[in-house]
């Protein structure tokens, strides 16, 4: 297993291995590490490394057919305003997958890269 000290990674099945970098870059502040598209790229936002896997990885070709769609999991990205991510964003025309929920531990809204795999954005509550 690798060290506590280096990345942890997540690995998201997409059809466009370029236009899940575009969105990953362009909308959510992640830089391109590599890339060997159409097959496969990865980026990072802190201490984040996602693998974008096409059809012909290696990685999306070891999934079972019948869990080859997106799934019901998520990263996870903490923001300071998310009223204004959202202005943000949908001014980018980037269209949002939820309303915004409320809860004790603060507030957040989901969004799809273009392969339909889920990213939560997350405001934490204040701290008394």
């Amino acid at each position: 297993m690798t060290g506590p000290d280096q990345y942890a990674s997540v690995r998201y099945l997409v059809d466009d291995v370029e236009a899940a970098i575009d969105f990953y870059t362009t909308h959510l502040g992640f830089e391109l590490n590599t890339s060997a598209a159409p097959a496969f790229a990865d980026v990072v936002r802190g201490p984040l490394r996602l693998l974008l896997s096409g059809a012909a990885s290696s990685g999306a070709r070891a999934t079972p057919a019948d869990a080859a769609t997106p799934g019901r999991n998520r990263i996870h990205l903490i923001c300071d305003d998310l009223d204004a991510e959202i202005d943000r964003l949908r001014a980018a025309g980037q269209a949002l997958r939820s309303d915004v929920v409320a809860g004790p531990g603060g507030r957040q809204v989901l969004l799809a890269d273009p392969a339909g795999n889920l990213v939560e954005l997350f405001q934490p509550a204040a701290r008394a």
